[in-house]
């Protein structure tokens, strides 16, 4: 039972001090890809935490079932086998059916929402993958597929058909120099896989907005991977070609769920630390903290349930 307790009591530390420490040591974005993984780490081992920590109680609800023992958690299940049995009366029988039933429906529905979520991201990714396919034209020096829009816009579209899409206000005013950078800016989402990241984080907070632990991941994951994304560009085409294609597209329109683009997603942040980039004590402290951050949250869990199974750690004055 300690090590339920315990894993609970450790994902809840993470959700309320992770939102809160967490963005102010990747506010400068010092190491976006770290930080990326580091936030994924942080939003795993919760996840993983809860999971553990019901295999763990079904695990000592089936140990002692039939043979409750002195602990509370004994206690508890010789009550819970006595009123099920129907020796308390039907209306506490009742009254626990519809208590488990609702639990069971409370992690299936979370579990639904998850899966719906990203598969709703694929389906219109895809969509609109296949239309871009039909209506987008080859230029010869874009590589990309572009689109006769009066409003200017570049973005990537992950899938099967997965593709970089440019309008052609986008291209109108773009240099050449400009252009090549937000293209490879595309192309390195798609390379790293950054619209599944997404999609996860996107679908965790919908189905759980009232945890600040998933929402706030949600947007400081956007914000990094758009990070990732221009210093990738910026190793081939420099850093002055990838903040001009930012800036000539700012206030671009609202692209495609599922999508990322170039100048959609903390653009003054992002102008800021390229025109701007942090000293070499800056990257080395930020390094130092997330290591730190990410070395905690990957081994408290595993620390405690070590403990438990050896009977040195006990949340609670429970048996493990």
């Amino acid at each position: 039972m300690s090590s339920a307790v315990c894993l609970l009591v450790y994902s809840a530390l993470v959700s309320v001090m992770t939102p809160r420490l967490l963005p102010r040591v990747t506010a400068g974005g010092r190491a976006p890809a770290f930080a990326v993984a580091v936030w994924l780490a942080a939003l795993t081992s919760v996840l993983a935490s809860w999971m553990a920590a019901a295999v763990a109680l079904i695990a000592d609800a089936i140990r002692i079932w039939h043979k409750p023992d002195s602990s509370l958690l004994g206690t508890c299940f010789a009550v819970l086998r006595s009123v099920l049995s129907g020796n308390d009366g039907s209306a506490a029988r009742l009254a626990v059916i519809v208590l488990t039933s609702t639990l069971s429906g409370f992690v299936a529905v979370l579990g639904f929402r998850v899966l719906r979520s990203v598969a709703r991201t694929r389906v219109t990714s895809t969509r609109h993958a296949r239309s871009v396919q039909i209506i987008g034209r080859r230029v010869q020096g874009v590589d990309g597929l572009v689109i006769d829009v009066p409003e200017k816009a570049v973005y990537s579209v992950a899938g099967r058909h997965r593709t970089v899409v440019i309008t052609t206000a986008a291209l109108a005013v773009l240099e050449k120099s400009h252009l090549d950078a937000v293209l490879a800016h595309e192309r390195a989402h798609l390379t790293g896989r950054h619209h599944l990241i997404l999609a996860a984080t996107r679908a965790l907070a919908g189905a759980l907005p009232r945890v600040k632990l998933f929402t706030v991941a949600e947007t400081e994951v956007a914000r990094l991977l758009e990070m990732c994304a221009d210093d990738r560009a910026a190793q081939d085409h420099g850093k002055p070609a990838v903040l001009g294609a930012i800036l000539s597209l700012a206030g671009a329109v609202p692209i495609p769920r599922g999508a990322l683009g170039a100048a959609t997603v903390s653009i003054s942040a992002r102008v800021v630390r390229l025109a701007a980039p942090a000293n070499t004590v800056r990257r080395v402290r930020s390094l130092i903290q997330l290591t730190a951050f990410g070395v905690v949250v990957a081994s408290t869990p595993v620390l405690a349930l070590s403990g438990a199974a050896h009977g040195a750690v006990m949340c609670l004055p429970f048996t493990s």
